[in-house]
C-alpha cells in the first residue's frame, strides 16, 4: 500500500519525535536531581515544551499528571504527551508571543525564602528576574485564564525592565499558590539550570545551617 504521508505530515511527525525526546532527556536529568524536590510546589511542577508553529496547548508537550516526590527525588507520575497541560501550556504560548525563542518552562516552588535567594542568584548569574504581584491582577480578568495570562506576562516584562525575564514568580492569590517560572530556549537548557539552582538553593541551606549550629 502506497504511503499516503505528504513531506509536510513527515516533517510534522519527526518535529512531535524530537520533542517528546528532547523533553524526556530533559526530565531524566530533573528525575536524577534529588536537590529539586525542595523546591517541587504543593501544586507539583508541569515541564512543557511548545513548538515554532504550537498555537494551541494541544500542540504543547509536558507532563501528564505533573512531577511529584517519590522517594525523595522528582518522579514524573504520567507520560509525556501533547495537551498534557492546560495553565503551563497556555503560559509558554504567551510568553512566545513576545519571545519567540523561548520554547519551555518549568514552574517552582515560591516563599519568602526562595524569592531572596532568586533575587541574589538571578544577580549573580547576571539574568534579569522580576515580580508579579497578583493583587494588581485587574478585576475584569481573573476569570478568564487567558486574558490573565496575558497581564502576568505582560506584567512580568515590565517589571524586568521591558525584557523577558530568565526567572519570575507571582505572589499568591486567594486559592492560588505562589509558584517561580524558569524559561529557556528547550528542555535541555531549562532542566540544566533548573537542577543548577536547585544544587545551590541547597547548599546555601546547608551553609545557613552550618552557621547556625556554630
Amino acid at each position: 500500500m502506497k504511503n499516503q504521508l505528504g513531506s509536510r505530515d513527515v516533517m510534522d511527525l519527526n518535529e512531535k519525535i524530537d520533542m517528546i525526546g528532547r523533553l524526556y532527556l530533559g526530565l531524566e536529568q530533573i528525575e536524577d536531581c534529588e536537590e529539586f524536590s525542595a523546591l517541587i510546589p504543593e501544586v507539583r511542577t508541569n515541564f512543557v515544551y511548545a513548538s515554532k508553529e504550537s498555537a494551541t496547548p494541544e500542540d504543547v508537550v509536558a507532563v501528564d499528571g505533573r512531577i511529584s516526590i517519590v522517594d525523595g527525588f522528582p518522579k514524573a507520575t504520567g507520560r509525556i504527551k501533547f495537551g498534557a497541560s492546560s495553565y503551563m501550556a497556555h503560559l509558554v504560548l504567551e510568553i512566545r508571543k513576545k519571545d519567540s525563542e523561548i520554547r519551555s518552562i518549568i514552574d517552582f516552588a515560591n516563599n519568602p525564602e526562595i524569592a531572596e535567594f532568586l533575587q541574589t542568584y538571578c544577580k549573580e548569574k547576571g539574568w534579569d528576574f522580576s515580580v508579579v504581584d497578583r493583587r494588581f491582577e485587574p478585576e475584569n480578568m481573573k476569570d478568564a485564564e487567558g486574558e490573565a495570562i496575558s497581564w502576568m506576562v505582560e506584567e512580568a516584562i515590565r517589571a524586568a525592565g521591558g525584557k523577558m525575564p530568565r526567572i519570575f514568580y507571582e505572589t499568591g492569590a486567594v486559592g492560588k499558590e505562589p509558584v517561580s517560572i524558569l524559561v529557556g530556549k528547550d528542555p535541555l537548557e531549562v532542566a540544566e539550570q533548573i537542577c543548577e539552582l536547585a544544587r545551590s538553593y541547597q547548599n546555601q541551606d546547608k551553609g545557613l545551617n552550618k552557621k547556625t549550629m556554630r
